[in-house]
């Protein structure tokens, strides 16, 4: 079983798009499956959006009355993922955001690395459409400047599209007795890398493309 963690606020214009696409990859590229949507407090058609979807597509829908932020609703998700299975070995989630810069289309690739062996898989994306020099530095270079993330063979650390092994994933949120993530927006991809991979056997990367260019909103990531 995959499970397609796809944390939400405010995405009702992309929403729809990226579960229409995850359904027609897994059409051409057959696997179990299940989605799983937090929808953190948006106060926008995100719900309204939701609702037909969760008639035809394998999805679970979480819904926060009040904001919690992105890391501690992308951890929920994860949990949740952990506490399904029953073939933690086997089974794995699959983060990706929803404002559609992550594209289905390289889910495929990302599932093969895991049949390969893989534990973790790690996007490395080539930014399309980011204007802002600032944002394109801190994307370079965030390996750099997080000191404390170092995963061999992986350039891009903050990304926040990429499978994890629920074995792996089991195991590092057994390693503390607090929450998983500490930090939260683009550096809570990083520390959630940062402590899977230390319970993971193999680590591949895979090249995308991030297309920040069909994001319908302003960014929320701050250099």
């Amino acid at each position: 079983m995959l499970y397609l963690c796809i944390p939400s606020h405010n995405e009702a214009p992309t929403l729809g798009p990226l579960l229409w696409k995850i359904r027609k990859t897994f059409q051409t590229f057959p696997r179990e499956y299940e989605i799983l949507v937090a929808d953190d407090a948006s106060t926008d058609a995100t719900a309204e959006i939701l609702e037909p979807y969760t008639k035809a597509l394998p999805l679970t829908v979480v819904r926060h009355g009040e904001r919690r932020g992105y890391a501690p609703t992308l951890e929920e998700l994860l949990r949740l993922a952990v506490e399904r299975t029953d073939r933690p070995r086997r089974d794995a989630a699959i983060v990706l955001h929803a404002d559609f810069a992550h594209g289905p289309e390289y889910l495929p690739e990302i599932v093969k690395r895991l049949e390969g062996g893989a534990d973790v898989v790690v996007t490395q994306a080539t930014l399309r459409g980011e204007t802002r020099r600032g944002a394109r530095l801190l994307r370079k270079h965030a390996r750099w400047l997080l000191r404390g993330v170092r995963v061999s063979g992986v350039k891009d650390i903050v990304s926040g599209y990429g499978a994890f092994r629920l074995v792996s994933l089991r195991s590092a949120l057994r390693a503390g007795e607090g929450p998983l993530l500490t930090s939260d927006a683009w550096t809570a991809n990083a520390e959630l890398l940062a402590r899977v991979v230390k319970h993971a056997r193999r680590v591949d990367a895979v090249e995308t493309v991030e297309r920040l260019d069909l994001r319908q909103r302003p960014s929320r990531f701050e250099p």
